[in-house]
């Protein structure tokens, strides 16, 4: 025993603590009655002011309500995959999880105070929006709509996080997502996330 603690006992041990947390949420949640009960679990990662705790969370508050729904039941069937979001989402039923996702997309998009891009950057991000097609689904302002999420003013890691996600196919929920990223250029995926995070 060299008491030699290597990086796989870390990530081990991260990967142990992740699930004791997901383990306490969850069974504060059987507990839970009121909407505004059953929503607490969320704010121990996505904030109890809108603001995630870590960069690369998603913003949920003001988030489009389809969008919500779909990701918590895509969650809940491990359509997409998370080992804090999975075990919670398992103890939702549909009514449950369309009484979250309303819940949140009352709440006021919160402010992360993310500047603005460059106008050359925002001028390239632009293009590639136009080339990509991202306004037939996101709208003009990259506000979303229904089961299509708000961008403008997302998180800059989440997004980049995201962006690289569906290019790997790590994420594996919206395959039309995963083909148009691979499609588009490093450079100009760099330049949208910059341009909406500022939005």
């Amino acid at each position: 025993m060299t008491g030699i603690i290597t990086l796989s006992d870390q990530v081990m041990f991260g990967k142990w603590m992740m699930c004791g947390v997901a383990l306490l949420l969850i069974a504060g949640q059987a507990r839970a009655e009121t909407i505004e009960e059953k929503v607490q679990v969320c704010a121990g990662c996505h904030g109890e002011n809108g603001k995630p705790v870590d960069k690369t969370i998603p913003t949920i508050w003001g988030q489009q309500a389809g969008y919500l729904y779909i990701q918590l039941r895509d969650f809940k069937r491990g359509d997409r995959k998370s080992e804090i979001m999975q075990p919670i989402a398992t103890q939702f039923e549909r009514d449950d999880m369309l009484a979250i996702a309303e819940y949140f997309s009352q709440k006021p998009w919160p402010d992360l105070g993310q500047p603005r891009a460059p106008k050359d950057v925002a001028a390239r991000a632009l293009t590639a929006s136009a080339s990509v097609g991202c306004p037939a689904c996101h709208l003009d302002r990259f506000q979303g709509d229904g089961t299509v999420p708000r961008l403008a003013g997302m998180g800059r890691d989440y997004l980049a996080k995201t962006i690289a996600d569906f290019r790997s196919r790590a994420r594996g929920n919206n395959p039309g997502m995963s083909d148009l990223m691979i499609a588009t250029s490093p450079d100009d995926l760099a330049a949208l996330v910059d341009y909406l995070a500022g939005l």
